[in-house]
């Protein structure tokens, strides 16, 4: 009994995660109905912010490691949403429903801005230390505290993403455009506005989810690359544009990946992951709460 919690609780860690980050892709492809392949990189950007100011403040600053990392996120933040800003107006807002021109312009942003980073912080993986030190005992299975702070936070996101989406006027316009451009432009609804709106929102939860990350693993420059692929994992097996979905896919990986990776090893659960995909694109390719398109 022990052993399953234990792994029921590293499912919801790392499951808290890639909803967060898959999120953020579905949302965008939803609103914008683009393929973003560099949405990895905002993940990678938060998360490498964290870790060098945070180490920063901890070390010339001589903050408190809470206080370093509260600065360092709510940093990543707002360095993510401008680099989000700048990608879009710059680019994203020229290939709006246009799957190939939104493919090629995010393969040459995710090249860019992987090499950009990779200059600007080198090769060598940073960590940072617990913000949250201590465990916890959850019926038996150790949980570290870090951990659980983790899965809090981000379930608090997630709950707030929701409410945002199905209980305020945005979240209404961003369900109008995602729904039917055309008929959410007759209503008075600005479309590039909202698409914009829609973009920055996606980069910041890739961007809460790499700040979150970096506290639990060592960061690299292309630690965002890693997620994405199980992000699109994830959208595929939820629907795209589904928020629902997306929670529901992510959990899903996480827990494939988890007790998978126990019983059996990665690889085993990899291929399944792999093996869930093709099913589903021959059974039910608009996903499991996808919509097929008319």
């Amino acid at each position: 009994m022990e052993l399953q919690v234990q792994l029921l609780m590293n499912t919801l860690q790392i499951g808290s995660v890639y909803v967060l980050f898959a999120l953020g892709l579905t949302l965008i492809f939803g609103v914008m109905k683009i393929v973003n392949f560099a949405h990895g990189t905002f993940f990678t950007a938060a998360a490498l912010i964290v870790a060098s100011v945070m180490m920063w403040g901890i070390g010339s600053m001589e903050m408190s490691v809470w206080l370093s990392y509260v600065l360092s996120f709510a940093l990543a933040l707002v360095a993510v949403c401008i680099i989000g800003f700048v990608v879009y107006v710059g680019g994203f807002q020229y290939v709006l429903k246009d799957l190939n021109g939104s493919f090629i312009l995010s393969i040459g942003l995710l090249l860019l801005l992987n090499g950009t980073y990779l200059i600007i912080w080198g090769g060598v993986p940073r960590s940072i230390p617990a913000v949250v030190p201590g465990t916890v005992t959850i019926l038996g299975a150790s949980l570290t505290m870090q951990r659980l702070v983790l899965m809090i936070v981000a379930a608090v996101i997630t709950i707030g993403l929701y409410i945002l989406v199905h209980r305020t006027k945005l979240g209404l316009s961003l369900r109008a455009v995602a729904e039917d451009q055309e008929a959410a432009a007759l209503q008075g609804i600005p479309f590039r506005r909202v698409a914009l709106y829609g973009f920055l929102i996606g980069a910041t939860l890739a961007a809460c989810a790499g700040a979150l990350m970096a506290t639990v693993t060592p960061v690299t420059t292309v630690i965002g690359d890693d997620f994405l692929v199980k992000a699109f994992i994830i959208i595929i097996i939820g629907g795209l544009g589904s928020v629902v979905g997306a929670i529901i896919g992510g959990l899903l990986i996480a827990l494939i990946e988890s007790f998978g990776g126990y019983y059996f090893d990665p690889s085993t659960a990899t291929l399944v992951m792999f093996a869930l995909v093709i099913v589903l694109l021959i059974v039910r390719p608009q996903g499991i709460l996808g919509h097929a398109e008319k």
